[in-house]
C-alpha cells in the first residue's frame, strides 16, 4: 500500500486514476494546481506522483522540473499522465524528471503496471 498524490485539475480524472488505485489498496490524495501540488508533494512526501500536463498557471511540466530537482522531493518518482501523445511531449516530460509517461485515456493494467514497477525501486 502506497499512498499517491494525484495532481490534475480534472476531478474526472482524479477519481478515475483514484478508483484504479484504489482496488490495489493504494491511498490516493489530490492537488488541482501544479503550485499546490508541489508544494502538497513538500508537505507530504507521497510515494508516488501521477501528473497531468495541461494544467492553469504551472503545467505538469514545470511542476515536475520542480519536484524532480529539490533535493527534499527528488527522490519521488513520477508518472506523467497526459492526453498530450506526441514523442516530444514524452521525451521532454522525461527530461523534466518524470519517470514514466503514460497518455490519457489510461488503462488499469498500464497504470498498474508502471506504479508497481517505481514502487518496486
Amino acid at each position: 500500500m502506497a499512498h499517491i498524490l494525484i495532481i490534475d485539475d480534472s476531478p474526472t480524472e482524479q477519481a478515475g486514476l483514484s478508483q484504479m488505485l484504489h482496488k490495489y489498496g493504494h491511498i490516493c490524495s489530490f492537488a488541482n494546481t501544479g503550485e499546490i501540488g508541489v508544494a502538497t508533494a513538500k508537505k507530504s512526501k507521497p510515494d508516488l506522483i501521477l501528473m497531468d500536463v495541461v494544467m492553469p498557471e504551472t503545467n505538469g511540466f514545470q511542476a515536475t522540473r520542480k519536484i524532480s530537482k529539490d533535493p527534499e522531493t527528488a527522490h519521488i518518482p513520477i508518472i506523467m499522465v497526459s492526453t498530450k501523445n506526441q514523442a516530444t511531449d514524452r521525451l521532454w516530460g522525461l527530461r523534466q524528471g518524470a519517470s514514466e509517461y503514460l497518455t490519457k485515456p489510461v488503462t488499469e493494467a498500464s497504470l498498474i503496471a508502471a506504479v508497481d514497477k517505481l514502487l518496486a525501486k
